[in-house]
């Protein structure tokens, strides 16, 4: 059957400036961790706090997010770069994809926790300040895998189906042409649940963690169900009987983690959410002495 109509893939996604490659995969995380510090610093300083706080944190956050993110995938995926046929230098090829996001934030958490505790600012602030712009860096990012023609679902001819390469099709797929958008579904989920958040936070102050939790749970709950369109190659667990993808398995947790912080930090919706704690580092920048009210 002849398709009217498909979103065709880029046929590359690296330009030359002269010698210098320009990577859309790099290109992507970069404009989008610059969007995410601009929106996280709007609504830190709307909270109360110090201007270019959020790009501080930053400085520590980012390198350790990309060294978590690129440290989980290679320990979830061990097989793209270890035994027979395998290049283990290539585990550092982090420009040609393989980033994790549970490593992503895992390891931009513990950064900004340590840049926090340097510049004197509450953690849960930060985060909080940061949930929707995280939402819209991850959603760009994702702009990268289109180049990369990667993260794509199972075979479809919707007219919103995505054209792959034959090189870039798992094996078992090679008579099909067009697969489930996957990067497309989850970069219009963040972009809704960024703006979720940012509506809901100015019905009801979310602070404390909350506006954090609630990313995660938004995230989580649209990964769950894009995670099960996907093809390409993945490890499982097995759960309850069933052999499942082991994204999906984390998307659970984390989820139940997101929501038993959101519940447990409600007893502080009527308190003072601080932006400043009493402890900082000789050396760090000053300190804003406003607080976030809720």
């Amino acid at each position: 059957m002849t398709m009217l109509a498909y979103i065709p893939s880029p046929s590359e996604g690296v330009w030359h400036l002269g010698p210098l490659p320009l990577r859309a995969y790099a290109l992507g995380i970069i404009i989008g961790a610059l969007v995410a510090i601009w929106i996280g610093d709007r609504r830190f300083q709307a909270r109360g706090g110090r201007a270019g706080v959020i790009g501080d944190v930053a400085i520590w956050a980012i390198p350790f997010g990309i060294i978590g993110a690129r440290i989980y995938h290679v320990v979830t995926d061990p097989e793209l770069y270890f035994g027979d046929g395998r290049n283990a230098l290539d585990a550092f090829l982090i420009w040609k994809g393989g980033l994790g996001i549970w490593g992503a934030v895992a390891g931009g958490a513990l950064g900004a926790y340590i840049a926090c505790r340097r510049y004197g600012v509450s953690f849960s602030a930060v985060a909080d300040a940061l949930a929707p712009g995280l939402l819209v860096a991850q959603a760009i990012g994702r702009i990268g895998n289109y180049f990369n023609q990667e993260l794509f679902g199972k075979p479809t001819d919707v007219p919103w189906a995505l054209e792959i390469s034959p090189e870039n099709r798992p094996s078992g797929y090679l008579d099909f042409a067009t697969f489930h958008p996957t990067f497309l579904y989850e970069l219009l989920w963040n972009l809704a649940a960024a703006a979720l958040i940012i509506a809901i936070d100015r019905r009801v102050k979310l602070t404390h963690g909350r506006a954090f939790a609630l990313y995660a749970m938004l995230y989580t709950a649209g990964r769950f169900w894009i995670e099960q369109l996907r093809i390409d190659e993945a490890n499982h667990v097995a759960l309850f009987g069933a052999d499942i993808r082991l994204n999906v398995f984390t998307s659970v947790v984390v989820f139940l983690l997101a929501l038993a912080w959101f519940i447990a930090a409600r007893k502080h919706r009527s308190a003072t959410g601080p932006v400043v704690e009493e402890s900082a580092d000789e050396d760090a920048a000053p300190r804003d002495v406003r607080t976030d009210q809720e």
